[in-house]
């Protein structure tokens, strides 16, 4: 069956940087669309960035622009979100989300992250 596990996610200072990590499982990976979304408390899931198939199309929200990067590996079926300059606005659970040529998408269970003094 498919299976997304988000993994880094945890407590930063500001300024400071994770690598998140996805892995894959269940399906052909190279086939699927990838993307990260956050959900802060009180707030709507929202698209951080997404990739294409082979990985050579990415798309970020403006607010992690110059900051966040997506990558993926395909021989590993993984999926990498690095962060840097984190700001407290970043804190927030962290999901990754599969979508299959067929249309249909799945979600991991999410990571929490946090940036606090």
């Amino acid at each position: 069956q498919v299976q997304l596990v988000e993994s880094g996610g945890g407590l930063v200072q500001p300024g400071g940087s994770l690598r998140l990590s996805c892995a894959a499982s269940g399906f052909t990976f190279s086939s699927a669309r990838m993307s990260w979304y956050r959900q802060a408390p009180g707030k709507e899931r929202e698209l951080v960035a997404d990739i294409s198939r082979i990985g050579d199309i990415t798309n970020y929200a403006d607010s992690v622009k110059g900051r966040f990067i997506i990558s993926r590996d395909n021989a590993k079926n993984t999926v990498y979100l690095q962060m840097n300059s984190l700001k407290p606005e970043d804190t927030a659970v962290y999901y990754c989300k599969a979508v299959f040529l067929s249309g249909l998408r799945s979600w991991g269970q999410g990571t929490q992250v946090t940036v606090s003094s």
